[in-house]
């Protein structure tokens, strides 16, 4: 008898909770901004099923990290799950001084890298810290390969060259996609020649070439040598309109090694909610412990309907 008590307790108590995240009709479709980083297309990607598994409706806005940001501040845009910091922090830094975005209190990955690297054996010659790489302008033909304008990371880059820091006043910072940046380092990889590149980890670069992450970094690219933390940003007052989908966005939490096993089929030409589909098909552990705590949107368990639509 008091079994039966105390599991109708827990029901009772598990009710009352739905019904304290039960959201509004207002936030049925959930509006998600991404860079182009593939990291940030493959998480949004897993987001994207999981809400659809729920009832809700997406709409994603591929677009730069200040556009993204400013979409947040005028109500455009609901949620980004790609703020990596320290990288993204001058891009980010005057919306947070507006009280404009709010960052989700725990990191959705934390065993993240972001600075500069190169092909080992261009370490294994010598290139191993910033400081290092004026000494090898003529083989690198003088470039830094960077990604897309406007990113912190080019920022960082075009800074250090501006000011002529570690001797890199000669450079010249290429701007790219990230698929375009990696086209031209996979070349290089292949004929064996030096190429300093912004790199990052989680990302399958690390599984396809020999890097080595430069090191003596502190002053431009954050303490420990590029280590980083990415995290989901919302809207300041969407966990208090939109509690139900806003806890599922920062439930969300990924290792380097597990979004790199779900980037790579995208790498591969797989569309994004095939591979994020068939990642989470594969993981019904972590599809578990993202839904604790959450409904679907019209306040049923959460987690036999995104089982059920992942099965379709």
């Amino acid at each position: 008898m008091k079994g039966l008590t105390a599991l109708a307790a827990c029901c009772t108590l598990s009710l009352f909770s739905s019904a304290l995240l039960a959201d509004d009709a207002s936030c049925k479709t959930v509006r998600l901004g991404a860079v182009g980083w593939t990291d940030v297309v493959a998480t949004s990607a897993v987001a994207t099923t999981l809400l659809q598994g729920l009832g809700y409706e997406t709409k994603q806005t591929q677009a730069s990290q200040q556009i993204i940001f400013a979409g947040i501040q005028k109500g455009q845009v609901d949620a980004f799950l790609g703020y990596w910091k320290p990288i993204m922090d001058d891009n980010i830094k005057p919306f947070l001084e507006a009280g404009a975005v709010k960052v989700a209190d725990t990191p959705s990955l934390n065993d993240a890298i972001a600075v500069l690297a190169v092909p080992s054996y261009s370490a294994d010659k010598g290139l191993k810290t910033l400081a290092d790489i004026s000494r090898f302008k003529d083989e690198l033909g003088g470039k830094i390969y960077g990604i897309e304008a406007g990113s912190g990371a080019n920022t960082a880059i075009q800074k250090m060259i501006d000011s002529n820091q570690f001797g890199l006043g000669g450079f010249k910072l290429i701007e790219s996609s990230e698929a375009g940046m990696l086209a031209a380092v996979g070349r290089a990889v292949r004929s064996e020649k030096p190429v300093v590149f912004f790199g990052w980890k989680p990302h399958p670069m690390n599984l396809s070439m020999p890097i080595t992450y430069l090191t003596g970094t502190e002053d431009v690219f954050g303490p420990n040598d590029g280590a980083a933390t990415v995290s989901t940003v919302t809207s300041p007052d969407y966990a208090t309109r939109c509690p139900n989908a806003n806890r599922l966005l920062t439930n969300l939490r990924f290792t380097s090694a597990q979004e790199a096993e779900l980037m790579q089929p995208i790498m591969d030409r797989a569309e994004p909610a095939t591979a994020a589909r068939d990642w989470l098909k594969a993981n019904p552990q972590m599809v578990k412990d993202w839904l604790v705590g959450v409904t679907t949107f019209d306040g049923q368990p959460a987690t036999p309907a995104v089982v059920a639509a992942l099965a379709n």
